[in-house]
């Protein structure tokens, strides 16, 4: 039995100096882990049996209509510049036009080397694999825009990192895989009809009524402004903000060594390899300003004289401080209640954080507990919360419905690190229980749920995960 995945690939039809076409490494013994039928139904691909959606999604067998290429980028990684990047444990199999007319990439992740693996085995290990699929499936559900997953699927093989680890594949969907890195690329090395075609195609695709490269600049401006404030406002940390991991179509992209915070601190670092804090929780809107920059850097290269679009794109990034401390203000203010904007609105939310951070106070359970009046109980030192409620309460007598509002922006359940954490442990023996249970739960995170009281739960001490790891 094949499978029907009915692709259209707009990517591969342009030049191939833009990617490298392969086929996948073949997977000795692949299973089937997780198949997402809501989002298979949504590409409009027909059903399959088990075993050959092992096939497709290992890289074994590919679909009619599949031309599996690599993407070509490059970037910056923690602010140095590497002059060639590309997907280098990854292959775009091809494109579909999806039920609600949306052109998505299917991409498998893990499937071997490519011209762009710099050494690597081009392989993922079941960790990673495990950690995207749960995450990137709980943010959707929270309503960030973010890559998906579609499937993840054990190779039968050994991949080696610090030790031998079983190798895994997951697939992914996303509106692209075009990111800040693909126009600098050609615009550090003077391809300026390259940068123009990458150009015209990101703005057909993406941003239709957007006109000429400084209309795509504000276009992805605006909708990174949207999604860094819905992380803010869900606490999540991505940890590797690097421009290769920034996606224009403003999607969450590159789930590496991220996480979601427990206790609040605003500069909390989940990341292994970010010694400095560069990416740290507060940091993040800061980078999506310096990273916006350096895409306007790239696009301006195209003009015949740079210079002529450099004020109109030095505008473009320095407003977006601004939009980004509104959104900020925007989300903030409906986690606390409120719907209307007065002025003293911002010292109210940055008085609960700082109580908060000395309170040691759980981050999503600490706003979800406003709505029933049990916040304090998350307070080691609860007094310095009673001082900010009496105000708080004060704000809330002119609102109406903010119990409602709260419930709408407050989730219950998030992808706790130490959850996991033990869903990986308990993987690698062979026990996908947690798996599963977690992407049950974490598919209606605003719901209360019968028998779920330990996913709402902070870590304990000797829980806490004080890193993460990217797995490549």
């Amino acid at each position: 039995m094949t499978m029907n995945i009915p692709f259209d690939n707009s990517y591969a039809r342009l030049a191939p100096e833009f990617y490298s076409k392969l086929a996948p490494e073949p997977a000795s013994a692949p299973q089937l882990v997780a198949y997402n039928e809501a989002l298979g139904a949504l590409l409009g691909i027909e059903e399959a049996d088990t075993a050959t959606r092992a096939e497709v999604f290992a890289g074994n067998e590919a679909p009619e209509g599949a031309e599996p290429l690599a993407q070509l980028y490059s970037g910056h990684q923690f602010g140095n510049y590497n002059p060639q990047l590309g997907d280098g444990r990854a292959l775009l199999l091809g494109e579909v036009i999806d039920r609600d007319g949306v052109r998505r990439d299917i991409q498998l992740k893990g499937s071997g080397r490519t011209p762009y693996s710099r050494r690597g085995d081009g392989r993922a290990w079941l960790g990673p694999v495990l950690r995207e699929y749960v995450v990137s499936e709980a943010m959707h559900a929270l309503g960030i825009p973010t890559t998906r997953a579609l499937a993840a699927v054990t190779t039968g093989d050994d991949v080696w990192r610090e030790g031998p680890m079983p190798g895994a594949v997951l697939t992914r969907v996303a509106q692209s895989h075009l990111r800040v890195g693909t126009f600098q690329i050609f615009a550090v090395r003077g391809q300026t009809e390259a940068l123009k075609t990458l150009t015209d195609y990101a703005i057909a695709r993406h941003y239709p009524e957007a006109s000429g490269p400084m209309g795509l600049l504000r276009a992805v401006r605006d909708n990174q402004v949207k999604l860094i404030a819905a992380w803010m406002g869900v606490g999540f940390i991505h940890g590797v903000m690097n421009t290769d991991n920034s996606s224009i179509s403003g999607e969450t992209i590159d789930y590496g060594p991220c996480a979601f915070m427990d206790a609040y601190q605003g500069n909390r670092v989940f990341s292994s390899i970010d010694q400095m804090g560069r990416y740290a929780y507060g940091n993040q809107p800061s980078i999506a300003v310096w990273n916006l920059a350096q895409l306007a850097t790239a696009l301006i290269q195209q003009a015949d004289d740079p210079e002529a679009l450099l004020e109109e794109a030095t505008e473009i990034v320095h407003g977006m401080p601004d939009l980004l401390h509104e959104a900020w203000l925007d989300t903030f203010r409906r986690k606390i209640g409120l719907s209307t904007a007065e002025q003293g609105d911002e010292t109210l939310l940055t008085d609960l954080l700082k109580v908060m951070a000395a309170g040691q106070a759980d981050f999503t359970n600490t706003f979800r507990a406003l709505t029933a009046g049990k916040a304090r109980d998350q307070f080691v030192e609860p007094e310095a919360f009673d001082r900010w409620e009496e105000g708080w309460r004060a704000r809330l007598h002119r609102e109406q419905s903010p119990d409602d509002v709260m419930a709408q922006a407050n989730p219950i359940y998030i992808a706790r690190n130490h959850q996991i954490e033990k869903m990986i442990t308990d993987a690698v023996a062979g026990d996908f229980n947690l798996f599963h249970r977690l992407n049950r739960v974490l598919a209606q995170p605003f719901t209360e749920q019968p028998g779920a009281e330990d996913l709402k739960k902070a870590p304990l001490p000797d829980e806490i995960v004080p890193a993460t790891f990217c797995g490549t």
